[in-house]
C-alpha cells in the first residue's frame, strides 16, 4: 500500500486515492451502516420495545468500530508511514490527536 495524500485541489483539504479494491470494501462496510441505521428508524416508527433497539444500536456501535478500526490501520500503514519515511514529524502529531478523538 502506498500513500497517495495529496492537497492537488489547494482546497486545504487533504485527498488520498484509493484503489478500487479498498475503496470497495470501505463503501461496502459503509452501506451495511446505513441498513442498520435505517433498520434502527424502522424500528423507531414501529414503536418496538427499548431493548430490542439498544441491541440494534449496539451493533450499529460494533460496525463503526470495525470501521475506524480498518480505516486506522490503512491510515497508519500508508499516509503515516509514508509522511515518516518523508521525514514528517507533524504526521505522528497528527495521529495522536485523531488517537485521542477516537478513543473519547
Amino acid at each position: 500500500m502506498v500513500c497517495q495524500c495529496n492537497n492537488e485541489n489547494h482546497d486545504n483539504i487533504k485527498h488520498k486515492k484509493r484503489d478500487l479494491d479498498e475503496k470497495k470494501k470501505l463503501i461496502t462496510r459503509l452501506n451495511r451502516i446505513e441498513g442498520q441505521i435505517r433498520g434502527l428508524q424502522a424500528m423507531v416508527e414501529d414503536d418496538r420495545y427499548c431493548v430490542d433497539i439498544f441491541v440494534q444500536v449496539s451493533a450499529v456501535q460494533s460496525a463503526l468500530n470495525s470501521f475506524n478500526k480498518e480505516l486506522l490501520a490503512r491510515h497508519i500503514r500508508t499516509c503515516v508511514a509514508e509522511d515518516i519515511r518523508k521525514g514528517n514529524d507533524e504526521a505522528i502529531n497528527e495521529l495522536c490527536e485523531l488517537l485521542k478523538k477516537q478513543m473519547k
